[in-house]
């Protein structure tokens, strides 16, 4: 016997009443004729309309709209919201003009003043507001926190300071202290959370989270510590992983620590939650842990994007770049798309790496997603190229980034300092006031370099005179760094030497030591031996001066003074840094060291020297003794000479690397005046460009030239 179903089963197109015990059936069409079925007609045109907006069909919503009839006051809102996230702000009005009057509520006036806002138009909002005829502390914080969203501080401070005091609740004091923190005000932030009459949560997680941002990482523990030992507000995830990423900023391993065991006494397990366990991975990155991020991340049931991009980063920020890039690989394999944080860490292990062949894989990938003109990745895009030796690839990403920020302005005008560039950088500059980009302290950074590196001191000085009167851009030590530089390396070394004097804080060694360097070029010992007394008051384990002013005394061929300072060195136990040149080659480095013969094809490498040799004799190529710095004979200098690092790594990539390539060699310390004129050349015999990044910038070599014009 079958068994009894749960429930009744009725006619598809009759309806059963019941009626003094007597049945009677009702066709289908007498029921759809019935009042009661217009309702279920409008639920189902409420429910198309509203599913037409969570899918953004906004013009498909307006004609489903267009039919219900007496929409309800919440429909208008809705459909004027959409039009303003669609940048409507016309449409948008002409829905809340059609609100009828008896039914237009003050939820209905908010959101059309959220809407203004959305579109950027503060008048009209301002106009709404004032205009309303009842409201409530959602109106004042709406249009409160609209200031605030967009850096108007002071139009924020007036309605908050008009708002009667008595429907000021703690959302409008939260989005207050909020606001502060996000426009950098942190001390006004804590001005009015001390004045709050009462705090929650969110009140806690906007000073601690503001604190760490605008750099005071230190204030913002000592808040989470009485947040959790003093007021009995319930605490949130958020609030600790802001917590946590304050420990991170400042290395504090111990409060860190103290922050992971409370995310387990209040139930937050990282094993589940992907935003607290990428917060706990870069937080042991930074302590330098990378055993214990590797831990919380194996430990890690829901691994999305940000937990991977966070191990990722992790290991770039330990210069761990080879294992970045494995990581990024099987995020690929586990079919974990990248996002843009990803692709620039990425990207930015293989600037760590100088490996171009990996960065262009991963510009690949970057353009198949769709991702390669984003500012994000552009700009990362932009120093890879240009830190590995491609400016002109790094100005054609800079070209395609969709909308420019300062970053990446700054990122390509730096790039073509580097590269020697400097009309280009120039040019770029102009091109960026164009646009009204707002520069900063790096730009005018980029901006010295590249007058240093190209010779333009009158330009140079125009820029500093400009930014720091004109502008008002607080002068740093670096700017300062750099116009010493330029000054010095243009031959203006007494110049220099006044300005290191009369700079507005006390000279550092960097400051003395690009002076130094520019003696050692211009010859100018005088200068040289103050700079040298500066430095190494300051420093004296500086090798790097030791060696320049030796350098100098050889150059001049007071062997006794080169051995004296040499003898100081010893006597001190400063250590020479080793010059040592490398070749990035299929994801392995080749480094080579004067005179190197460790390399596996040794043999091959000095039978390409000896063949270079004698091609450059041809082409009538005579040692320059002057940078032969040991007091040897003639025979003996040229033999040093012939066989500097940068040489056997170019000797290596010429038998290594395909014939018409290009060439791109690194070295840790300045090329010699001698291995320049040769590379010059040897860029003419094997009919090849060779780049080489040296201390100081890229040098390209081809047909018989450099880039450089013979000024670095």
């Amino acid at each position: 016997m079958p068994k009894k179903l749960p429930f009744s089963i009725s006619p598809i197109f009759t309806t059963t009443q019941r009626t003094n015990s007597k049945c009677r059936t009702t066709p289908f069409t007498t029921l759809i004729q019935n009042p009661k079925s217009s309702s279920t007609s409008t639920t189902s045109l409420n429910f198309t309309f509203l599913n037409h907006l969570k899918n953004q069909r906004i013009d498909s919503a307006r004609a489903v709209f267009n039919k219900i009839p007496s929409p309800h006051v919440s429909l208008y809102t809705k459909m004027l919201l959409a039009y303003a996230h669609n940048n409507n702000l016309s449409e948008a009005i002409n829905i809340f003009h059609q609100i009828p009057s008896n039914t237009k509520d003050t939820i209905s006036w908010n959101s059309m003043i959220k809407a203004s806002i959305i579109c950027g138009d503060f008048v009209t909002a301002v106009k709404l507001f004032d205009e309303m005829p009842h409201r409530n502390s959602i109106s004042w914080t709406t249009i409160i926190h609209g200031f605030l969203s967009v850096g108007r501080v002071v139009e924020a401070e007036r309605f908050f300071h008009a708002m009667p005091y008595a429907d000021k609740d703690v959302a409008t004091w939260n989005a207050m202290v909020n606001g502060y923190c996000n426009n950098g005000r942190v001390d006004d932030a804590l001005r009015l959370f001390r004045q709050m009459p009462s705090r929650d949560v969110i009140s806690w997680t906007s000073i601690i989270a503001g604190l760490d941002r605008n750099g005071k990482s230190y204030q913002a523990l000592i808040f989470l510590q009485n947040m959790v030992g003093f007021t009995g507000v319930e605490i949130s995830s958020t609030t600790l992983v802001c917590g946590l990423s304050a420990a991170a900023k400042i290395s504090d391993f111990y409060a860190g620590i103290q922050i992971h065991c409370c995310m387990f006494k209040f139930g937050y397990c990282c094993g589940f939650d992907a935003f607290v366990s990428a917060s706990l991975v870069t937080f042991y990155a930074c302590c330098k842990r990378m055993d214990d991020a590797c831990r919380v991340f194996g430990e890690t049931v829901c691994k999305n994007v940000v937990v991977w991009t966070a191990l990722l980063t992790g290991y770039g920020l330990n210069d761990k770049h080879m294992e970045a890039l494995e990581v990024f690989g099987e995020m690929m394999r586990f079919n974990v798309v990248p996002n843009e944080s990803s692709f620039t860490s990425a990207l930015n292990s293989c600037v760590g790496l100088e490996d171009l062949e990996k960065g262009r894989v991963i510009h690949a990938a970057g353009i198949k997603m769709g991702l390669e003109n984003g500012v994000y990745v552009g700009n990362s895009l932009v120093v890879m190229y240009s830190k590995c030796g491609f400016i002109g690839d790094a100005l054609c990403v800079f070209r395609g980034i969709g909308e420019k920020n300062v970053v990446s302005w700054n990122s390509v005008i730096v790039g073509c300092a580097q590269h020697g560039c400097g009309v280009w950088a120039l040019t770029l500059f102009k091109q960026m006031l164009m646009e009204g980009v707002e520069s900063d302290e790096i730009t005018l950074t980029g901006l010295l370099s590249a007058c240093s590196r190209s010779g333009m001191l009158q330009k140079a000085r125009c820029f500093f005179e400009y930014f720091g009167q004109k502008i008002s851009l607080k002068l740093t030590i670096e700017h300062y760094v750099c116009m010493v530089d330029v000054l010095g390396r243009c031959g203006e070394v007494e110049e220099a030497e006044a300005l290191a004097m009369s700079m507005p804080v006390e000279a550092n060694s960097m400051v003395w030591l690009v002076l130094l360097s520019a003696c050692r070029v211009h010859s100018n010992l005088a200068v040289a031996e103050r700079a040298a007394k500066r430095i190494f008051e300051m420093e004296p384990g500086c090798s790097a001066a030791y060696v320049l002013l030796s350098n100098l005394y050889a150059s001049s061929r007071r062997w006794s003074e080169v051995a004296r300072i040499r003898r100081k060195m010893k006597h001190n136990g400063v250590v020479k840094q080793p010059g040592s040149s490398w070749i990035n080659l299929k994801g392995l480095r080749h480094e080579f060291r004067s005179a190197d013969r460790s390399h596996p094809l040794t043999e091959k490498i000095y039978e390409k020297l000896e063949w270079l040799g004698v091609k450059l004799n041809e082409l009538g190529y005579v040692p320059d003794q002057k940078f032969a710095l040991h007091d040897v004979e003639i025979e003996q200098t040229e033999e040093m000479l012939s066989y500097h690092s940068e040489r056997l790594a170019i000797a290596f990539g010429l038998l290594s690397t395909s014939e018409g390539s290009t060439l791109t060699v690194m070295k840790n310390l300045r090329v010699c005046g001698d291995c320049h004129n040769a590379i010059k050349l040897v860029a003419k015999i094997v009919d090849r460009e060779i780049v080489v990044r040296d201390s100081s910038r890229f040098h390209h070599f081809k047909n018989g030239i450099c880039s450089c014009g013979d000024y670095w």
